[in-house]
């Protein structure tokens, strides 16, 4: 079978076996290959060349480490570099911190490399002619759909104990099933989890909360036991009722509220704030049955949001702003009292940039909740109303002079005739935008003062007059209100 490999790493394994070398891609690229889903993206390399042969070979490269990973540079076409990764033969031995190995020893063949990797889909090794050498039945269970480990899976997972998630994060990006010894031995090796670097963590999660899949992914970290050392919290919400319209336990509602921003391709940050949205309900819970109550869920809910994303050491500005869409997500709306006013306060607290998210988020809460129905009237004429007030005004502020350089720069005597100018100037920048700048306008002003503009001061308002009403009409039709 022909598989489209790039020149430069077809040149890469050329030169190494020109020298003398065996050189393979190995790993996830060889799967992507395989699987046909998607061209890879990162490219890795395994050669029985040791580092500084390597190096001789490709005088552009970096070494760095005690792993045997020799970086080679490669310049794209668009004038960025790329690093190949380019690594020994290697076995490894004794983790003795569920993480890093004390020894490693660099090897002369393939299988013995392979041999040390994580699950079989990823021991594959492919030649330049597009040949795979498979060791360890990984071509069979990419065709079963099957994650699985290289041999034993405590062995496996006692080494690396981010390979736990990693088998979930597979899971769910392939959409496989893990094979059952290896799933039972994540369950019961979960509290290694402890061990792994917060970061490593947050990574893992980042990709699979990536994937349309992602509320299956929540439902395999809980069912392998690990979701309690990565968000217990979120384990709080199981047979956790709700009041009102909501169908689902709090667990279920936050997973579907997730699930419809992927569904709907919306970004990572809205993923994560449907997520923790009414993380905090179990804890603010009053009352039972259909009549119960979550008082300041949304306030408390943004505090422990913040403390969760920090945990996982994300960035405290994601985290700042995923707090904020948690504390607000609650805000009213009623056609018969939203005001511009209101709108414009609600902007305040949550931020211009954060609003249309926020919008989002509602749509994603009723979906989440079991409403059929995702963008209501009420929330169209929400919208409506916040694009209104998002969009300039229509006003004398559009210009890019005012008053006060008619009077001090034009000698423009101060009265009525300042606002007629101004009031005609507009008009002209509305028919012609590009009209809008100082030199013109100047010009312009200095022509118009030397004529009698009550005429046309009546006809720029209603110019005006209409160039407003005919935003607003596009604007209501845009959200069908």
């Amino acid at each position: 079978m022909n598989y489209n490999i790039p020149a430069h790493i077809i040149f890469i394994l050329h030169t190494l076996e020109e020298a003398g070398f065996e050189a393979f891609i190995v790993g996830g690229s060889v799967r992507d290959l395989v699987l046909g889903n998607k061209q890879p993206v990162d490219w890795d390399i395994t050669t029985n060349a040791l580092p500084d042969q390597i190096q001789e070979l490709f005088p552009d490269s970096v070494y760095e480490n005690t792993f045997g990973t020799v970086g080679v540079k490669y310049r794209r076409p668009d004038d960025t570099t790329e690093i190949i990764e380019v690594t020994t033969y290697r076995k490894e031995a004794q983790y003795t911190d569920n993480r890093h190995p004390e020894q490693v020893e660099f090897v002369s063949e393939l299988s013995q490399d392979l041999a040390r990797r994580d699950f079989t889909v990823n021991a594959l090794a492919m030649d330049k002619q597009g040949q795979i050498k498979d060791y360890f039945g990984g071509l069979d269970d990419l065709q079963s759909r099957i994650i699985r480990t290289v041999g034993e899976p405590k062995d496996r997972f006692s080494e690396d104990a981010l390979r736990l998630m990693r088998a979930v994060r597979f899971a769910i990006q392939l959409d496989f099933t893990i094979e059952p010894q290896t799933l039972e031995a994540i369950q019961n090796l979960a509290p290694n989890l402890e061990h792994i670097a917060k970061e490593r963590i947050r990574d893992e999660l980042t990709k699979m909360m990536q994937t349309p899949r992602a509320m299956n992914g929540y439902i395999l970290l809980r069912d392998t036991n690990l979701l309690q050392f990565i968000m217990p919290e979120l384990l709080e919400g199981i047979g956790v009722e709700q009041n009102g319209h909501h169908i689902y336990d709090v667990w279920e509602h936050l997973l579907r509220t997730m699930q419809h921003a992927c569904d709907m391709d919306w970004s990572f940050d809205l993923r994560m704030a449907g997520l923790l949205h009414d993380i905090a309900k179990p804890r603010t819970k009053e009352g039972t049955g259909k009549t119960c109550t979550f008082h300041n869920h949304e306030i408390v809910g943004a505090s422990m949001a913040y403390e969760i994303l920090g945990r996982l050491h994300y960035p405290k500005k994601f985290a700042a702003r995923i707090s904020k869409l948690v504390r607000y997500h609650m805000f009213y709306y009623d056609t018969n009292e939203v005001t511009e006013a209101s709108i414009r306060k609600l902007i305040r607290n949550v931020g211009s940039d954060n609003i249309k998210d926020l919008i989002k988020l509602r749509e994603c809460d009723r979906i989440g909740s079991g409403t059929p129905k995702a963008r209501p009237y009420r929330l169209r004429h929400f919208e409506y109303m916040t694009e209104k007030v998002l969009l300039d005004p229509i006003d004398l502020s559009m210009l890019k002079i005012d008053g006060n350089v008619l009077i001090k720069e034009l000698n423009i005597p101060a009265g009525p005739m300042i606002g007629m100018i101004l009031n005609v100037l507009l008009a002209e920048i509305l028919e012609d935008p590009s009209k809008n700048n100082v030199d013109y306008l100047k010009s312009q002003a200095q022509i118009l003062a030397a004529k009698d503009l009550k005429d046309l001061k009546i006809k720029a308002i209603n110019l005006i007059e209409e160039k407003q009403r005919e935003q607003d009409e596009n604007i209501r039709k845009k959200f069908f209100v």
